[in-house]
């Protein structure tokens, strides 16, 4: 497809500010062969005016002399063009043979015996469903002539938005809560190299959120992944290389989700148990697959659409106008007998600085903002012992961190991530307002600022 060469690898060492090409058709027959007028093709992606965080070796030859071995130091940078050059961490540098290269379509590394294995216990359960498309346009989201048929017997949510599987046995996809007035808090394509002014954000709210981890980005900024759990956030995957999973094959949509779960246990020291398709794109097919893998589906009911800032005519307004729906929608009662989620991402100092933005209006619009297990009462968010999620009424009620036993890197020493627990009201804390955040954009590429100040009023 024109303009698709070499991406994402097209940005040399920085893989943290790609952008969604598409946007999908939902209620047709024969989707068409190209998105609607609204997406952004990829032969112009790179070229958006958009303040990404291209921050690459080339841009930024040397870092300051900072602690880039360790999570606790690499919180502390502040200069993003210091967090965004890339660093070695002897344990990913060690395993690289092990996973697959970063922003490919991952598939089962020759030698995995494990993989291996487990993908032969699961293949017999995966339903006799083909892939969506054809690669490698699909993978992107193009469709093509592929043809479906429309009473949508694979329950295929880029299709119809289908939340609930046409095959028994499989889990229903999670897509609202069982717990009114409340949102389920939480962002994807993390971890972004620049977070730590987002991240600390966060911690001045005592906010605890879902972070939905890519592998690949796991990979490129290990430290900047261990921060995630280190502050109390829920991590899921996100999947290896972000692309449409319905057009992967069996063992391709395995692997996706395999080596993410093990880069994010090799890096972090946990395994999750939840997941979230990029763009929404799951069947059946898919389900089954992370189901046998022990991944809950996680969705969501409003799409913010930040991530399309600055491609065609969408402008800030419009994603403003988004938060501003589900805002409304909150003060009108909609959520008073369920909670739900909103897709937002940790992508780019736009979106970061429009939940920052946005932070305040959803605390006084709902009764409580938690992570997505602390909603679903998900107190083992992961495969090992030792890590706990507090309960809703624990939330709540002031504890909004678990325990944590091990420590970033996966050790037992206890040296990496140290357990914390925050008191008082919650209401009065993520309502008060009481934190101050000046904001500023870059002109270009080569000039990034995240969130420039994050200073705390007495």
């Amino acid at each position: 497809m024109p303009g698709t060469s070499g991406w994402p690898g097209a940005i040399p060492l920085g893989h943290f500010c790609f952008l969604y090409p598409f946007d999908l058709p939902t209620a047709t027959t024969l989707l068409p062969s190209r998105p609607d007028t609204n997406a952004m093709r990829l032969s112009s992606l790179f070229a958006s005016r958009l303040t990404c965080l291209f921050i690459s070796a080339y841009v930024f030859p040397s870092a300051n002399a900072q602690d880039r071995t360790t999570e606790q130091g690499e919180a502390q940078i502040s200069d993003p063009s210091v967090e965004c050059t890339p660093y070695q961490y002897p344990p990913v540098t060690n395993a690289r043979n092990n996973f697959p290269p970063s922003w490919t379509v991952a598939t089962v590394i020759s030698g995995d015996s494990e993989a291996q294995a487990k993908y032969q216990d699961i293949e017999s359960s995966i339903p006799n469903i083909p892939p969506k498309g054809t690669q490698p346009d699909s993978l992107v989201g193009d469709w093509g002539d592929f043809t479906y048929d429309p009473s949508d017997p694979d329950c295929w949510w880029t299709f119809a938005k289908c939340t609930t599987p046409k095959i028994p046995g499989i889990p229903d996809d999670i897509a609202e809560l069982p717990e009114p007035n409340t949102l389920g808090y939480g962002f994807d394509d993390g971890p972004n190299c620049s977070h730590n002014a987002f991240y600390d954000y966060l911690s001045s709210q005592e906010q605890k959120a879902t972070m939905f981890y890519i592998g690949s980005n796991v990979m490129d900024w290990p430290l900047e992944a261990q921060r995630g759990l280190a502050d109390g956030h829920e991590i899921c995957v996100h999947t290896w290389s972000h692309r449409y999973m319905t057009s992967l094959t069996n063992d391709e949509a395995f692997a996706e989700l395999w080596y993410t779960m093990q880069m994010i246990k090799l890096v972090v020291g946990v395994t999750p148990t939840c997941w979230r398709p990029p763009f929404g794109d799951v069947d059946d097919r898919i389900r089954a697959i992370a189901d046998a893998l022990g991944l809950t589906t996680i969705m969501w009911q409003y799409d913010s659409n930040d991530w399309r800032f600055g491609s065609g005519n969408v402008t800030e307004a419009d994603i403003d106008a988004n938060y501003m729906d589900l805002i409304t929608a909150a003060e009108n009662g909609t959520f008073s007998t369920s909670g739900t989620m909103m897709l937002t991402h940790e992508l780019n100092n736009f979106t970061m600085s429009e939940a920052v933005k946005f932070y305040d209006q959803l605390a006084s619009a709902f009764s409580y903002l938690v992570p997505v297990g602390v909603a679903l009462n998900v107190t083992t968010p992961y495969v090992e012992d030792g890590y706990t999620l507090p309960s809703f009424a624990e939330y709540i009620s002031g504890t909004h961190t678990g325990s944590v036993t091990g420590s970033a890197d996966g050790s037992s020493d206890g040296s990496g991530i140290g357990s914390s627990t925050s008191s008082g009201n919650p209401t009065v804390a993520k309502k008060s307002g009481a934190t101050k955040v000046s904001l500023s954009r870059a002109g270009s590429f080569a000039s990034v600022v995240l969130i420039a100040a994050i200073q705390l009023m007495s």
